[in-house]
């Protein structure tokens, strides 16, 4: 007959359940106590019973062998051991109940007690409950214990009451690490960087506790938000004179904190001298080239980590489809789209909030709503970047009827908030709709809370000007309760160069100048204005100006993708290995153009030159060049997709509608400024750009 198992052994078998989470371990292991010792079971095998079944999401077992549990030998270890559970699992509302059956059977909380109430509270989001136990545990005379204290000093961090939080933490006659760990970090939470980076200094010189790992990853999260270069790179000499570097968490931080700080060079050097990495440690990494606009880098080193064997996680991949969005690498983005179906991760609201994202940057819109729809719930990054992909395209009535969906449906969580009134503003702009706009931006704050900033006032300047009201225009950027940023000018500028109004044009170009003088593409603009109207002198007057002063236009290039490589344009591009076909596809278009009656629009040309040659002029511009590669290199009924970084041009927008529907072919165009999409001699912007 084989011996039976002690009940120290017993206990041991629950405790290796809790350990592994094992739920069937731990009801084999109470299986075999019942048939050992029976139902009336001793406070100690019935404490670690109660503490394993609460531990391991099944509370209300708990409670059952609680209650079964003579009342004599129920003590505050019992009760606590299952609401500790409860808490450890988010069942806070169940731990404030089983904390109020405790208390009528007279039994008092103790230190271990009171850290899980106060956690319970801020759970709970419920101030009112936290103050009830922290008063109760000044009348237990606890309060001063260093884990009661601590906790709730964490209660009133996260519940938004600083100064309560502040005088509890002050008037501790001890703090352990933990308590200034606690500090630190919420701290940072709350967004006060500066004052974690102080308190982070009065530990060092309080000789109270010695900075742990937590510490120092704490304070470099600090220095992160702060852009607080300078404190970062001091803690940086301190770990390394202290031997502390090498641990991998503290790397990781240092690696987001100079990316953080835009210092790239340095986040690499940190990361290529780690001795072993973490899916953590790619991840920073790569983060940091996606925050830092370097999104081939970031592509190539989640490449890199794959080789390494590195499994995809949901951060990795929503970073490395950012990067993709940014690069509008339409056809990267749907691999990664693939290697998260795989990973079983595109669901996840992170990993597909950027496949919307992605999508709506690449283009592809019908790709996006199909990732928007197919979502099983919806953050607001979600349902912004949806909006703002439609307003790329060019189709506000679809942005305005999920804006309204969105604003008028509570279930799902999402209030629109700066960014979303940014993207439905722009909507409206670059589709005219005026009237609906100026309401949209009337209501902003009275019925959302939401201040209108430099963005929301760019929107109206644009979608004022767009419709020909530049003066109205004008006035609202002279009433602004703020001052006129960059992008407000850059509006009345652009609204004065389409509507002929020169007078209004030099106060914008003049305030531009001031704000940024070295930026070409406004004299461009002002050029061009003058040039439109046959001021040949005054636009030739600019041009001198930008060369005196030292200023050179941005060179203008086109993008575009076949077979997986990239091929770069500008105008008057004759480099290509294949210049000889583009410039015969070229010559046909131009030619199947002319007897089709098209006109070319040379009023732009940048010289005053005979007729001819103007026409020649903007046949030469590079997004034409790269449209014309694009025919010739790409299978038939493939769209044509470029990427331009300026403005397209009236005459290259002209001759890409026209285009579109001589070959039969759609083309998409991303210019600085949104999409356009051509078929059938149409484009989605509907020529209100």
């Amino acid at each position: 007959m084989p011996a039976l198992l002690s009940p120290n052994a017993l206990v041991t078998i629950l405790e290796l359940a809790v350990s592994s989470g094992s739920s069937l371990l731990g009801r084999t292991a109470h299986a075999q106590i019942i048939k050992n010792l029976g139902l009336d079971l001793n406070a100690f095998i019935s404490n670690h019973l109660i503490n394993m079944y609460s531990k391991l999401h099944h509370p209300y077992t708990g409670e059952t062998v609680l209650f079964l549990t003579p009342l004599s030998s129920r003590s505050v270890v019992t009760w606590t051991s299952l609401i500790a559970g409860c808490v450890q699992n988010n069942y806070s509302a169940s731990a404030i109940s089983y904390f109020t059956a405790m208390h009528r059977e007279g039994i008092q909380p103790n230190d271990f007690t009171f850290p899980c109430l106060f956690k319970a509270a801020s759970s709970l989001q419920s101030t009112m409950l936290g103050q009830q136990f922290h008063v109760l545990s000044i009348k237990l005379l606890l309060v001063n214990d260093v884990f009661v204290a601590c906790s709730a000093f964490d209660m009133y961090s996260k519940s938004g009451l600083p100064n309560e939080a502040n005088k509890i933490f002050d008037q501790m006659p001890y703090r352990n690490i933990a308590t200034w760990n606690a500090y630190i970090s919420n701290t940072v939470q709350v967004g006060k960087p500066r004052e974690a980076v102080s308190r982070f200094v009065q530990l060092l010189r309080s000789n109270e506790a010695i900075p742990n790992h937590i510490s120092f990853c704490a304070y470099l999260n600090g220095c992160s938000d702060g852009r607080l270069l300078l404190e970062g790179m001091q803690v940086h000499g301190l770990l390394i004179k202290q031997g502390q570097e090498a641990g991998i968490s503290m790397l990781n931080s240092l690696v987001d904190f100079y990316g953080k700080c835009h210092e790239v060079r340095l986040s690499e050097k940190v990361f290529n001298n780690m001795r072993e990495r973490s899916s953590v440690s790619w991840c920073s990494m790569l983060a940091v080239y996606e925050q830092n606009d370097m999104g081939e880098k970031a592509c190539n080193l989640f490449l890199e980590a794959r080789r390494a064997g590195v499994e995809p996680t949901d951060f990795m991949v929503s970073s490395v489809l950012s990067a993709c969005a940014g690069l509008a690498a339409l056809d990267s983005g749907r691999v990664i789209h693939g290697l998260a179906i795989r990973a079983c991760i595109e669901e996840n609201v992170f990993v597909g909030s950027a496949l919307v994202d992605m999508y709506g940057k690449c283009g592809s819109i019908e790709d996006c709503e199909q990732a928007f729809f197919q979502m099983p719930s919806r953050n607001l990054i979600c349902w912004n970047a949806m909006i703002g992909g439609y307003a790329h395209q060019g189709r506000a009535e679809a942005a305005l009827e999920l804006f309204d969906e969105m604003a008028t449906d509570k279930s799902n969580g999402a209030r629109p908030n700066y960014v979303t009134f940014v993207s439905v503003l722009a909507a409206c702009s670059r589709a005219g709709i005026l009237d609906r706009g100026m309401n949209i931006f009337s209501m902003m704050k009275g019925e959302y809370g939401v201040d209108p900033g430099a963005e929301h006032y760019a929107c109206i300047v644009d979608m004022l000007g767009r419709a020909g009201q530049v003066e109205r225009a004008y006035k609202i950027v002279k009433g602004m309760p703020i001052s006129p940023t960059i992008s407000i000018w850059g509006a009345l500028l652009g609204a004065c160069k389409m509507h002929g109004k020169p007078r209004i044009g030099k106060i914008a170009a003049e305030n531009l100048f001031l704000l940024d003088p070295k930026d070409s593409g406004n004299h461009v603009i002002l050029s061009n204005m003058f040039t439109a109207t046959g001021q040949w002198d005054d636009a030739n007057f600019v041009r001198k100006e930008m060369k005196f002063v030292g200023i050179k236009k941005n060179t203008g290039y086109s993008w575009i993708s076949v077979k997986n490589k990239v091929h770069a344009f500008q105008a008057k591009d004759t480099s290509h290995a294949r210049n000889s076909e583009i410039q015969e596809m070229l010559a046909k278009l131009r030619e199947d153009m002319k007897v089709a009656g098209y006109i070319p629009d040379t009023k732009l040309a940048l010289y005053d030159l005979e007729d001819e040659e103007k026409e020649l002029e903007v046949w030469s511009h590079s997004e034409k060049i790269a449209l014309a590669f694009g025919l010739i290199a790409l299978p038939p009924n493939i769209p044509v997709r470029i990427i331009k970084n300026l403005r397209v041009c009236t005459d290259c927008h002209s001759a890409f509608k026209f285009i579109s529907g001589l070959v039969d072919r759609e083309i998409i165009v991303r210019d600085n400024n949104r999409f356009h999409r051509f078929r059938n001699n149409q484009c989605s912007c509907g020529d209100y750009w």
